[in-house]
């Protein structure tokens, strides 16, 4: 699945925003003792639709670029901001994931998750957590997930990034089957 855009947590990515190709999708570690999300293992058809405001990208970083590349950066995250972006995906989704509250998965260059997440509540129809990631990329997060039914989500995540940046994401997801062997074999 590398490569893949991804959807929430530490942040949803500059990939889905358009600006950096690095996916964000965020992660979410269980810390808390109960049920699972009650919806169904296999491959999820997942639709996440990002609103951007202020700038995503650290002052500082920005500070360093040479004059032209910062003034199209600029212009691009101007030309993004407040307006919707839709990024779809099939995920493959185990019972594994569920149980250790992934049903949105992030992936890592180094293959670790560097931004701590706590559970905040956590029921078989809802999960929300929060999610603080360090410097370089420093951003606070909180994710809402909820199971509509076992073939249904629907889901928001709402992120600051250090400076003045903000990502609204409204997510949606179907359930398409037990199966995930079409997502497997794309890898």
């Amino acid at each position: 699945m590398a490569g893949r855009a991804w959807i929430l947590s530490g942040a949803v990515t500059l990939t889905v925003v358009g600006l950096i190709p690095n996916s964000f999708i965020p992660r979410m570690t269980s810390f808390a003792l109960a049920d699972s999300l009650n919806v169904r293992p296999g491959t999820w058809d997942i639709s996440i639709t990002t609103q951007t405001g202020g700038s995503l990208i650290p002052p500082d970083l920005l500070a360093k670029m040479p004059p032209e590349q910062r003034a199209k950066i600029e212009q691009s995250m101007q030309a993004r901001s407040g307006k919707p972006m839709t990024h779809t995906s099939k995920e493959c989704v185990t019972q594994e994931d569920l149980d250790q509250d992934r049903m949105l998965k992030e992936q890592h260059e180094d293959g670790e998750l560097q931004c701590p997440t706590r559970v905040v509540s956590k029921s078989s129809r809802k999960l929300v957590i929060e999610r603080t990631c360090p410097a370089p990329r420093a951003s606070t997060s909180q994710m809402a997930m909820e199971a509509k039914t076992p073939e249904t989500i629907v889901g928001s995540i709402d992120m600051t990034r250090a400076g003045s940046g903000k990502v609204h994401a409204d997510i949606k997801g179907r359930w398409l089957g037990a199966s995930c062997a079409e997502i497997k074999d794309r890898d």
